[in-house]
């Protein structure tokens, strides 16, 4: 007959909770074995009853019994390694004189050359040793990528720091050149300063007016966009307003409600620059529009309905339509207005 041991292994008679041979082993609806007092306890600290092995859920506790065949076979490898122990201790007691085993626990046997629990206890030594070791490494790895990344980010904010150190002595020397030329000038008035500054700022406008000058385009009205109550030169370079409002036909790019009229080319590329005359005009409104503009009803001469403009208030004072109107003070009425667009720049 055969025996326990070539029946179930060591491995299949150990508790899986408490990891000892079965005490009182019971079988769970899913087949597998615990001790009785291990699932017990372990059903009580848990909410859910499940197998701890393959979690099958039961959905109330299931009634226990010992499992005799598993309980036997228990009982009878408990007593074959109670009979192997005796025996070694027999085969190989410790004698005086002789070294016992510093490894072996609970009976001490007779230190021989190779020991298996020894190797055993190595190994798991070992074992531990090289996972530390892995650890080791990879926070050293860890900490001289951090180690780089700060050294990264210093350089990085030293360059920036030195940038700005730079500007700023830069910037202070523009101002002490600029004390420097003051000094020379002790004894001049603000006024004559004035009249320096503003030779200066002549000097500046008439070059860049002969810089956009070189794009003087001729400009003809158009008749089929003129409100009614206004009436064109026979050359069509002047307007002028009349209180009459003319039966004119009322075609798309007439204006209807606003006293406007387009010129008669467009552009659609380049540069361009035109002038008009307003001396001795009261009201007038010059500048630029789309050519996809509404001219039906009520229409504010805006950047956001298509429209550039300078236009005349209050005496002295005009005012450029740009995204914020901007005021422009004049110490005395112009005679003529220059309109300059660069249209790849999108600037009036």
């Amino acid at each position: 007959m055969a025996t326990s041991s070539s029946l179930l292994s060591e491995e299949q008679l150990l508790c899986s909770i408490c990891l000892d041979l079965f005490t009182e082993p019971v079988t769970t609806p899913c087949g597998h074995n615990f001790c009785k007092a291990c699932i017990r306890q372990y059903w009580d600290s848990n909410d859910l009853c499940l197998c701890p092995m393959c979690k099958e859920k039961f959905h109330r506790k299931p009634e226990l019994r010992i499992n005799t065949f598993i309980s036997e076979m228990a009982a009878q490898f408990r007593k074959s390694v109670e009979v192997k122990a005796t025996s070694s201790r027999d085969q190989c007691p410790v004698q005086p004189l002789e070294v016992p085993c510093d490894i072996c626990t609970g009976m001490k046997l007779k230190a021989l050359k190779s020991c298996l629990v020894k190797k055993e206890a190595q190994r798991e030594i070992s074992n531990s040793v090289q996972v530390f070791t892995d650890l080791v490494r990879s926070i050293e790895k860890i900490q001289a990528e951090l180690i780089e990344m700060f050294e990264e980010n210093q350089k990085a904010a030293e360059r920036q720091a030195e940038g700005l150190i730079k500007d700023l002595k830069q910037e202070i020397n523009d101002l002490k050149k600029r004390s420097t030329k003051l000094e020379y000038f002790p004894s001049l008035s603000v006024s004559q300063l004035e009249e320096a500054l503003m030779r200066e700022v002549r000097k500046l406008c008439d070059a860049e007016l002969m810089r956009i000058q070189l794009y003087t385009v001729d400009v003809t009205l158009d008749p089929d966009t003129a409100y009614p109550k206004l009436t064109l030169s026979e050359d069509w370079k002047q307007v002028r307003h009349e209180g009459t409002l003319k039966k004119l036909s009322d075609n798309p790019e007439r204006f209807d409600y606003i006293c406007c009229v387009l010129g008669k080319k467009g552009f659609f590329s380049g540069r361009f620059y035109y002038e008009v005359t307003v001396q001795g005009k009261t009201k007038w409104d010059l500048g630029v529009a789309r050519e996809s503009i509404n001219r039906k009803g009520k229409i504010m001469l805006k950047p956001q309905n298509g429209y550039w403009t300078v236009v005349p208030r209050n005496g002295n004072e005009y005012k450029a339509n740009a995204g914020h109107p901007v005021t422009l003070s004049l110490r005395k009425k112009p005679q003529k207005v220059g309109v300059f667009v660069d249209y790849e720049e999108g600037q009036v």
